[in-house]
């Protein structure tokens, strides 16, 4: 969600302007190599938050899936046409996870019910054809921020609810249904989050405060990464991580405020730089919510991983998903 219509409606009240804030630190620019074709719900504030499965043995043909929380979730190529859509309502935030024999479990979360969160869950096949499997309770409040993780004993989802609530769930796929193991909070409104797959930590923006992370089992977090309108400039909106060894890798977050990304290393969250999406070929991304990045060859456009974000305002009237190289960005910045 954006923090401007919030301020312009404030400044309009008050007889005031606001200035937008810019970093006073360096940003890299680079440029995106694909895009995927708008979501159906013109004119409004519509595509959300993307996820991504890699295709081990034909890279090219991964596949991309993106919400529409106005209206559902689509199935994108990588060439950013559309495969499949399920018009299944508000689905806010996406993700998913090759279960391998199980198949491809996609996940969203439903806040169609504005009191009663819900996950949606979908079979993906390997030519992007979704199959739903069920809706299954997600917490009580307004369903926002989604993302999952394979834990030892089951598929987690954890439900971000829009007052900052979350909610840890064991996920039965072949019921379906939904066993609640945890419930964390934040103090106001949250939603981008992500998980570390090698041992459950979990990380949830504050929209207006920063970054949380929550070891795993615990239900007491901490601000790791703080709005300071230098790296961070509110709202924090979409989270993703790349996950490099035992330990350490990089954690991405979309500076919605600048319509920039800040990017940390792991595991201390250190700050290792900001970047931006500029027009080249292709469209900026701007005010963008939800991201997503993967280390990996997506095929020969995208040889050394993908970045994917949402696209606040795209030139064709309907808003979309933009495609970053990683390598591309791992080199603007310098990462090492």
């Amino acid at each position: 969600m954006r923090a401007l219509p919030a301020l312009i409606g404030a400044a309009a009240l008050c007889g005031c302007a606001t200035t937008p804030i810019v970093s006073p630190l360096p940003t890299a620019e680079v440029v995106a190599r694909g895009e995927t074709s708008p979501v159906g719900t013109a004119n409004a504030d519509a595509a959300d938050d993307p996820a991504i499965w890699r295709n081990v043995d034909e890279p090219g043909a991964s596949l991309i899936v993106g919400t529409d929380k106005k209206a559902g979730l689509y199935v994108y190529s990588m060439d950013g046409e559309v495969l499949d859509y399920a018009p299944d309502g508000e689905l806010n935030n996406v993700d998913l996870f090759d279960m391998g024999e199980e198949g491809i479990i996609v996940a969203a979360s439903d806040r169609t019910d504005e009191l009663n969160a819900a996950i949606r869950l979908y079979r993906l096949s390997h030519e992007g054809k979704l199959t739903a499997l069920g809706k299954v309770p997600g917490g009580t409040g307004e369903g926002y921020g989604f993302c999952l993780h394979k834990a030892p004993d089951a598929l987690h989802a954890f439900s971000v609810l829009k007052d900052g609530t979350i909610e840890e769930y064991a996920l039965d796929l072949a019921t379906p249904a939904s066993t609640r193991v945890r419930t964390l909070s934040v103090p106001s409104q949250a939603e981008g989050c992500v998980v570390d797959p090698r041992d459950g930590t979990f990380y949830v923006g504050e929209e207006v405060a920063g970054i949380w992370r929550f070891e795993p089992g615990e239900t007491q977090g901490e601000i790791v990464a703080p709005i300071d309108n230098e790296q961070l400039i509110a709202d924090v909106e979409g989270l993703a991580l790349v996950a490099e060894g035992t330990d350490s890798g990089w954690l991405v977050a979309s500076s919605q405020g600048d319509s920039a990304y800040a990017v940390y290393r792991l595991p201390d969250m250190t700050f290792a730089g900001r970047f931006r999406v500029v027009a080249g070929e292709f469209g900026a991304t701007d005010e963008t919510d939800g991201i997503e990045v993967k280390a990996g060859n997506f095929g020969p456009t995208f040889p050394a991983g993908i970045f994917i974000a949402q696209d606040g305002i795209n030139a064709a009237g309907a808003q979309n998903f933009k495609m970053v190289r990683w390598d591309e960005i791992v080199a603007a910045l310098e990462l090492k």
